[in-house]
């Protein structure tokens, strides 16, 4: 057998054609752009379940707008609550102005308002307690004038 030298090895490799086993359609050009881990070392890359991220956004956003319409529906009902409290204001202002009175009211200051048998206001500085044993009316309510002329309902 005839021994073969090194050089003669590298020259007959160099002539027979390397084959790669490895099939190129197998093979990433740019495997940084793989959705996923291109070696056995890399880092688990798992894919966004989409659905579920917008099921959570959709979540918190019915959370978020219904939080604002909760504030919205409280702050209605404090509109609802002044404006009855107004519109009290204006009805007892009404039937003081009615009323019959004896003097000037003064604003700031606070009368009494009473009704009589005859079903006629009258307006007063006597409190329902200042009356003694035998009240002469039927207390209605304690008011005080207000700046714009409107009476603010006490008791």
């Amino acid at each position: 057998m005839s021994e073969i030298t090194m050089e003669e090895k590298q020259e007959k490799e160099t002539q027979e054609e390397i084959i790669n086993p490895i099939d190129p359609d197998k093979v990433a050009e740019n495997p940084h752009l793989l959705p996923y881990a291109h070696t056995v070392g890399g880092s688990v890359i798992r894919p966004i379940d989409k659905g579920r991220v917008k099921g959570l956004a959709v979540e918190a956003m019915y959370d978020q707008t219904e939080m604002q319409l909760d504030q919205i529906r409280e702050q209605i009902n404090l509109l609802a609550v002044q404006a009855k409290k107004i519109k009290d204001r204006v009805h007892i202002s009404e039937d003081i102005y009615l009323a019959e009175m004896n003097f000037k009211p003064l604003i700031g200051h606070t009368y009494h308002l009473y009704k009589k048998k005859d079903e006629k206001n009258v307006l007063s500085m006597i409190a329902p307690t200042e009356w003694g044993r035998k009240k002469p009316y039927e207390f209605v309510a304690t008011v005080k004038l207000l700046a714009d002329h409107t009476w603010d309902i006490l008791s």
